[in-house]
Order: structure tokens, then C-alpha cells, then sequence
């Protein structure tokens, strides 16, 4: 399954723990607050002033990544 925008911080942290490390990369540090849970990956972007299609480009890569070992 590919992470989207629209997925929940928290849904793909448990979807692919994994992905935690992307997350601390682009300070979205939020990991444990509410924000996790009732937050898209694009709105935590937006919020902290950072390029969607990026952080989404790592994410992906991360579980392809993953997938291949």
C-alpha cells in the first residue's frame, strides 16, 4: 500500500513503524500528540513549512526499501 497525503500520521506509523524515522528527519516530532492521530501527513507539512511531495518521496521509499530486503 502506498502512504498519500490524506493518510493519518499515526495510521502509517503503525502501518510501517519504520517510517518514524522520516518523521524525526523533518522535526515532526509531534509523534505522540494529538496531532498524530487526527492529522493528515500533508497538514503535519503544512504545519511545520515543508514540501509534501518530498517527504512523501522518503516515506515511500522507505517501505519499497523495506519490501526489497
Amino acid at each position: 500500500m502506498k502512504i498519500t497525503k490524506e493518510m493519518e500520521i499515526n495510521e502509517c506509523l503503525k502501518m510501517y513503524p519504520q517510517t518514524k524515522r522520516i518523521f524525526t528527519k523533518y522535526n515532526m516530532g509531534c509523534l505522540g500528540c494529538m496531532g498524530a492521530t487526527a492529522e493528515s501527513i500533508e497538514i503535519g507539512a503544512l504545519m511545520h513549512g515543508l514540501d509534501i511531495n518530498e517527504i512523501l518521496a522518503e516515506l515511500n521509499k522507505i517501505i519499497e526499501e523495506q519490501k526489497l530486503n
